[in-house]
């Protein structure tokens, strides 16, 4: 097996409960169905026994059984039981020192083995915890003949779980994945018999008087009883600087012991802008060893004004959310520490400032990369929709909060304990009391109170709790769910009215990547202004109802850009407002809505689920972000369409002060953002088109610098029927992938290029195709964009042959 080691001087995460951390990747095999016993698991293979029944497969973590099923069309994603199994080199440098296996999140019930000994379980799939595997090592590097077949290894499994649990949360009616496996880092820790569990860091900052208290708590855990210990303390300014140190004699290790109370004179604050993270590290050294924790620590002062806007440091701060849900196509929640990364990334540049993880403890990566980048944290339990079970669903809510709160108790990003969201649904039990609801969510609230006074408790969407938590999110979906967008402004102020602290979290809609219309609003006249835009029961399905945005619009990323150029010039004009968290930044999987353009994906994001930017991403940036940008709208539209002469529009999303457009080579002037100027903040030109070959050139200047953006696009003119035939060609290969893309035309071979068919794509031969990705060119049934669809090929260096299929149409084929 090959090891990565982490030494806690030296990561920038999960730092608070190890001295050293082994993060096993490598050497896992897996099995995606249940076993006769532990037996099964983890017997030597002898001569002549090829361990093949059952059919264990070579995996890398993180993983999980549902990486490519969760959106494939043709199948329930699995929910049951699997196996993961591998053997360690076991070698704990202290001297009677412990050995444990820490899991960042599994789901989503999990059995851990070591041999055929059960040394732990855990019920929750998004917490962290640990296992201490000490004993049973021993134990069974002391038996001489297995130590040995074993080569000196010691054999580890481990049973996840994410069969259907009616009194577990979260909810299977959730609209998202349960997902089950090893989906985050596995850890083997090493730790000398006296070590530090936790640190809880709380700063608190006098902004009158430009100084900063931190109180500095510890619990230690202390197996072999060690009566004494010195404990040192060392807070470091951003360069390493020392600021504050001081050192103790400890002679108590039981509960929470309260070390220190620092006086920081003249801190740097935390903020958006200027994330200033500060390290405290505390050393308990005993005749154990030396064992260190490493906690993160910001000085920050938030306020939620009651009947006002948000504070961040004493100066109003507008709030630019999104949400984030734990899913990536091709791995499902299974992400690598890059992949992370490279998300939140792209959130900050889009101008982010905010962010609801939802709806479950995320990873503490991901905490990390908050503290790091500048994204203030709403994180909540995964009390979603439901109802509220007995007293085995309670106390896992309970305990959930419990570790959410004190795995992520250091992270100056976190500002708000999200309680629960929507749980006004009556789904999965007889009995809907919404008083036992309002009394568990007040145990909630005054739980999390007690575990982190600093903090403000908030939950989405249920009226009749909304007076019991710090800070409510109605259900307002201007424009997609209900009503229509140009009434955001008037609905989100009758709702900032009824409460004293107000935060509208989810609103938005959802966009086919790549399919464009030239009116969007076509089919929406039905809809009428109501006064109202709350989400109601129902309202997600494609089927019935009122008419809505979501089931009569085209969803078009024509549509969803105009939706969202609307409530962002909006709030603008909004200085009563704390802020708004749009839903959601990434595509994700979801097991309740099958028959979306993508089967089995909430394809609200502004990204798609493999982190390609829709064109709505662009819209976001020119509101949010200060670094000069550009963008044309229709980098993914290669066909425009009209009559000959016809004027278009053409928008340019831009920060930029003044932009001048040229249309092959022709100036059509320039025109000044204005944020209220709606469509595109003014930067938008009608341009007569006729048919050919168009070049469209944006010079968008600010300040100083000039930036550009180029689309080039047909404008077809010709007329066309239904659809009659399909066409399927490859129209690039490269590294051994094909592209393919099929087309459907009319019986005069003209494009259809408003037609949204469903398409089935399959394969013969040597390729395989690149599917199950949950994307709109990584799907083998997905509707059209604009009378055309892409999927991608394997070629394996063979010969293949592709076909497409549109029901009614005959079959198209191209080899490969």
């Amino acid at each position: 097996m090959r090891y990565l080691l982490v030494i806690v001087f030296l990561v920038g995460y999960n730092l608070s409960f190890a001295q050293q951390s082994i993060r096993l990747n490598e050497g896992w095999r897996f099995l995606r169905e249940d076993l006769g016993g532990i037996w099964e698991a983890v017997r030597p293979a002898g001569k002549g026994d090829p361990e093949t029944v059952p059919l264990w497969t070579k995996v890398t973590l993180p993983h999980s059984a549902n990486e490519r099923d969760a959106v494939d069309p043709d199948v329930n994603y699995y929910e049951g039981p699997m196996w993961y199994k591998t053997r360690l080199d076991i070698r704990n440098p202290y001297n009677q020192g412990r050995t444990l296996l820490h899991f960042e999140g599994a789901g989503q019930k999990s059995e851990v083995y070591v041999y055929t000994t059960k040394v732990g379980s855990h019920v929750g799939g998004y917490d962290e915890w640990s296992v201490d595997i000490t004993d049973a090592v021993k134990a069974f590097k002391l038996n001489d003949s297995l130590f040995k077949a074993f080569k000196g290894k010691i054999p580890i499994a481990i049973r996840c779980d994410n069969s259907r649990d009616l009194e577990m949360m979260p909810s299977d009616l959730s609209d998202f994945n349960l997902y089950g496996g090893l989906y985050r880092y596995v850890n083997l820790v090493y730790e000398p018999a006296l070590y530090i569990d936790k640190v809880f860091a709380a700063p608190k900052v006098s902004l009158n008087q430009k100084n900063a208290d931190l109180n500095v708590s510890v619990r230690f855990a202390n197996p072999d009883n060690m009566k004494s210990g010195k404990l040192s303390v060392q807070l470091k300014d951003p360069s390493g600087v020392v600021v504050k140190q001081f050192e103790k004699q400890i002679d108590k290790f039981s509960g929470d012991i309260q070390v220190a109370d620092l006086q920081i004179q003249a801190p740097r604050l935390w903020s958006t802008n200027d994330p200033v993270v500060y390290t405290l590290e505390t050393r308990i050294s005993s005749k154990a060893g030396e064992h260190t924790s490493i906690s993160p620590v910001g000085f920050r002062h938030f306020e939620f004004v009651k009947k006002g806007p948000f504070k961040l440091n004493g100066k109003r701060l507008l709030l630019r959310g999104t949400h984030r849900h734990e899913d990536f196509a091709g791995e499902g929640p299974a992400m690598t520490e890059n992949q992370m990364r490279e998300e939140m990334v792209l959130m900050k540049n889009m101008g982010v400032n905010f962010i609801r993880l939802a709806h479950y403890q995320q990873s503490p990566i991901i905490l990390h990369l908050c503290d790091s980048l500048g994204i203030l944290v709403w994180e909540e339990i995964p009390w979603c929709r439901g109802g509220l079970g007995g007293p085995v669903y309670q106390a896992q809510g309970k305990r959930m909060l419990t570790n959410l709160i004190e795995q992520h108790y250091n992270h100056p990003a976190v500002i708000i304990w999200g309680l629960g969201n929507e749980n006004d649904w009556p789904n999965d039990f007889p009995e809907f009391d919404k008083q036992k609801i309002r009394g568990y969510f007040t145990e909630l609230n005054n739980l999390a109170h007690r575990l982190d006074p600093a903090r403000k408790t908030a939950i989405r969407r249920c009226d009749f709790a909304k007076d019991i938590v710090d800070v409510y999110s109605p259900s307002i979906w201007a424009g997609w769910y209900r009503g229509i967008y140009t009434e955001y402004k008037g609905i989100t102020k009758a709702e900032f009215d009824k409460v004293d602290h107000f935060l509208h979290v989810e609103w938005g809609g959802d966009s086919h990547a790549r399919r464009h219309s030239e009116n969007p609003d076509k089919g929406l006249q039905d809809i009428k202004a109501t006064g109202a835009a709350d989400e109601r029961a129902g309202d997600a399905s494609l089927f019935g109802g009122a008419a809505r945005a979501s089931k009569d619009g085209d969803w078009s990323e024509s549509y969803i850009c105009n939706l969202f150029d609307w409530h962002l010039k909006e709030q603008e004009t909004m200085p009563w407002l704390t802020g708004t968290a749009m839903w959601v930044f990434k595509d994700f999987s979801t097991p309740v809505r099958p028959d979306n353009p993508v089967p089995y994906v909430n394809q609200k994001g502004v990204v798609e689920r493999d982190l390609t930017k829709k064109e709505s991403y662009y819209v976001f940036q020119s509101y949010w972000t200060d670094k000069p940008m550009a963008h044309i709208y229709g980098h993914s539209w290669p066909v425009r369409w009209g009559k000959d002469g016809e004027e278009k529009m053409i928008k340019v999303y831009s920060n930029c002060e003044v932009a001048e457009l040229f249309v092959n080579g022709k100036s059509y002037g320039n025109r000044k953002r204005n944020s209220q100027n709606f469509p595109a903040a003014g930067l938008r030109w009608n341009v007569p088109m006729h048919k050919g070959t168009y070049t469209a050139i944006v010079v968008a200047s600010k300040g100083a610098r000039t930036i550009r953006d180029t689309i080039h696009f047909q404008y077809q003119t010709d007329v066309w029927a239904a659809p009659s035939v399909v066409t399927l060609e490859k129209i690039g290969e490269q590294n051994g992938i094909a592209t393919i893309e099929a087309k459907v035309f009319d019986k005069n071979h003209v494009q259809c290029l408003d037609a949204k068919n469903w398409i089935h794509f399959g394969l013969a031969g040597d390729g395989k195709l690149i599917d199950d990705l949950g994307t709109s060119t990584g799907s083998k049934k997905v509707q059209m964009y604009n009378g055309r669809a892409i999927i991608r090929v394997h070629t394996n260096n063979g010969k293949s042959v592709a076909s497409a299929k549109v029901d009614g149409l005959p079959v198209a084929f191209v080899s490969l």
